[in-house]
């Protein structure tokens, strides 16, 4: 029996125009860009179509940018496409994008997502300019020997994407220095990231207790769909199991591959991502090149499943 995930983009995948076509054409997705602009008291939209590309690469803007364009997405997916659209029997999100799966879950409302993804954005840059922190992906070297290249480098992982990518994060200078270990040890690539700070790293720590206030003051329901969670990449079904992932996921390594690899241990055959890009595509099909993708990120996309 075929299963199918869908899985949302986090941050990186934000690009200048994403989502103008959805707003001026779909009437669901344009009500999603009005309610994310009234919810945040500014123009978010304008931001998303306009740019400046510099202003929507900021943390702050580009964590609830992409959450209300992978929404948009999918409201004007389901209206659109209807039934052509395959029901998910599990949902992801990579890091930022865990938001907007829990939110597609029920377990908060698309105004509740977005302000909480322009404040984790505001928390999590602020954290960034306390320490001078960075990250790095790592291209084509096993995670084991990373690791020991994180420990004695003083970084950490965080992101395990697919075979031969993975992310590192820590102070600038140990991630630079770590680059040039990594190399030495045999990858193929070191790049550096574009980035605000050391996401998913201890240097971090500054943005658990303000997102830990926003939680207490926010009722979680329990998903109505599993949402396969970042840290543990196992399913999450209850309310106090979400809370606790979002608190940890802020200074935890994303476990994508293992999470992939679940879903597919689950039955899941079809990932549809749904949001701004095609990484996540990229990175299941390095994963599990059996399985079948698609992308919905823009209009063109979302009509060719009719």
């Amino acid at each position: 029996m075929t299963k199918t995930a869908w899985v949302f983009p986090g941050q990186g995948s934000q690009w200048v125009g994403m989502g103008r076509d959805l707003y001026d054409d779909v009437r669901s997705a344009r009500d999603i860009f009005e309610k994310a602009d009234r919810s945040l008291g500014f123009s978010l939209s304008r931001l998303c179509f306009e740019g400046p590309e510099d202003e929507l690469r900021q943390t702050i803007n580009a964590q609830p940018a992409l959450l209300t364009v992978s929404f948009a997405c999918l409201e004007a997916a389901t209206e659109i496409a209807g039934n052509n659209l395959p029901a998910p029997d599990y949902l992801a999100g990579h890091s930022l994008g865990e938001y907007t799966a829990l939110a597609v879950a029920g377990v908060f409302d698309f105004s509740t997502a977005v302000r909480l993804a322009r404040e984790r954005g505001r928390l999590m840059h602020e954290a960034g300019q306390k320490s001078s922190g960075s990250m790095a992906a790592i291209i084509g070297l096993e995670e084991a020997k990373l690791a020991e290249v994180c420990r004695q480098s003083d970084t950490v992982i965080a992101n395990i994407n697919s075979p031969g990518q993975i992310v590192i994060s820590g102070p600038a200078g140990n991630v630079s220095r770590a680059m040039e270990m990594a190399t030495a040890a045999g990858a193929s690539r070191a790049i550096p990231l574009q980035v605000s700070g050391a996401f998913h790293s201890p240097l971090m720590k500054p943005a658990v207790e303000g997102m830990i206030k926003l939680f207490d003051a926010i009722s979680f329901r329990h998903p109505s769909i599993p949402v396969i969670a970042n840290m543990t990449a196992e399913a999450m079904t209850t309310a106090e199991a979400v809370k606790t992932e979002l608190v940890n996921q802020l200074t935890n390594p994303v476990q994508w591959q293992r999470g992939v690899e679940y879903m597919v241990a689950q039955g899941v055959d079809t990932f549809i991502e749904i949001g701004p890009g095609r990484v996540l595509t990229g990175l299941i099909r390095r994963i599990n090149n059996d399985v079948a993708t698609r992308n919905i990120g823009d209009l063109e996309a979302i009509k060719g499943l009719v």
